[in-house]
């Protein structure tokens, strides 16, 4: 735990042992970035220009984004109260969970996943529930929905799971929906939602039309449409939980920049989707390539793979660092790899498979087919 006397105000003790949020390191101009997950691609020209427009800077933007909203609303043909904007989906998870949590409440979320879960539940005053994920990397719904007691407050569900990779089917989450108290509050993290191919995952507008009322989708303008920078994501929901949420939030945190670039984004859908696709075929390809290799890759459904590296995470990060790729190594854990430029897979493969054949039989990252 982390010493709180050098502090010289009175902080809440969980939060003086609470590590600042840690970012994927940034890359040199020689170097490629695979840290974060973001779009590799530049902005759409059509994008850029409306930002170049947008310069009204000395006035504050629409406080409920309702352009935004209402173009979301028509997407989903639900009503525009039903529909919330964030700086980014996390900013939305944190009022959520803030909406709904007092000291001595629950949220329990799968772990390993996002690291923002368990700070979040921390700054909301409640205890976080970390249920383990299969051995192959997933969700186990029947374990989180068996933690689920008195105390509990929300769970949350991402999909596909940052940063290991595999989705939620949409049979294991209705299945999860109808086990648990319909007063319980499910958030449905979709993240990655563009990304993923498997026609089985869960998919956050059938809830919707399923009528749902305690289940939140959240999804983001960061990934599949490039605008990481500009942070600006939305919720899905009922109206009143919705409410909760907005009673929480930071007035005025997203930018009429960032409403406006969200709504071209919209409008430039399959031109992006185009962009989508050819991350996600070289998603595949790579992990492919990285199985071949000898590593254990779960399934990868976003714009990540994840190598299983467990002890050797960090060290193994190194040896991708030193190759001019910046990566993303969970201490104990794994390594997450962003699918970046088609000049990095190369790379990738390279030292990824220089690293594999140092690992002893046995280790979690290696496949069977291949231990000595």
């Amino acid at each position: 735990m982390t010493d709180a006397s050098d502090i010289p105000v009175r902080v809440r003790a969980e939060i003086a042992a609470l590590p600042p949020y840690k970012q994927g390191r940034q890359a040199g101009a020689d170097a490629y970035k695979l840290s974060s997950n973001e779009n590799p691609f530049d902005p759409l020209p059509g994008v850029v220009e409306v930002l170049r427009e947008s310069v009204g800077v000395n006035r504050y933007p629409d406080a409920a984004a309702t352009l935004l909203r209402e173009r979301l609303a028509a997407r989903y043909d639900v009503d525009v109260s039903r529909v919330h904007i964030g700086a980014g989906s996390v900013s939305i998870l944190a009022q959520l969970v803030q909406a709904v949590s007092t000291p001595g409440d629950e949220v329990i979320y799968a772990w390993r996943s996002f690291e923002a879960y368990p700070w979040l539940t921390v700054l909301a005053g409640a205890t976080g529930v970390q249920v383990p994920l299969t051995d192959d990397a997933r969700h186990d719904l029947d374990a989180m929905a068996d933690a689920v007691s008195p105390r509990t407050r929300a769970v949350i569900v991402c999909s596909p799971n940052n940063p290991t990779g595999p989705i939620v089917t949409q049979a294991d989450f209705d299945a999860f929906v109808a086990r648990v108290p319909d007063d319980l509050l499910i958030i449905l993290d979709e993240a990655y939602a563009e990304f993923v191919t498997d026609p089985d995952a869960v998919d956050g507008t059938r809830i919707l039309a399923a009528e749902r009322p305690n289940v939140v989708v959240l999804r983001t303008f960061s990934k599949a449409f490039g605008l990481a920078g500009l942070r600006v994501g939305y919720a899905l929901g009922h109206a009143r939980v919705l409410d909760a949420a907005r009673s929480t939030a930071i007035p005025l945190s997203v930018t009429g920049q960032s409403e406006v670039a969200a709504i071209a984004s919209l409008e430039l859908e399959d031109e992006l989707r185009e962009r989508v696709a050819v991350i996600a075929e070289r998603r595949d390809r790579l992990a492919a390539a990285l199985r071949e290799t000898g590593w254990r890759v779960p399934q990868a459904q976003g714009n990540f793979v994840w190598l299983p590296a467990g002890a050797d995470s960090v060290s193994i990060a190194t040896a991708f660092e030193d190759a001019g790729l910046i990566v993303r190594p969970f201490a104990g854990d794994g390594i997450r790899i962003s699918v970046g430029e088609e000049e990095s897979v190369e790379k990738v493969l390279r030292i990824a498979a220089s690293v594999v054949e140092d690992l002893p039989a046995g280790h979690p990252g290696r496949r069977a087919s291949v231990e000595r």
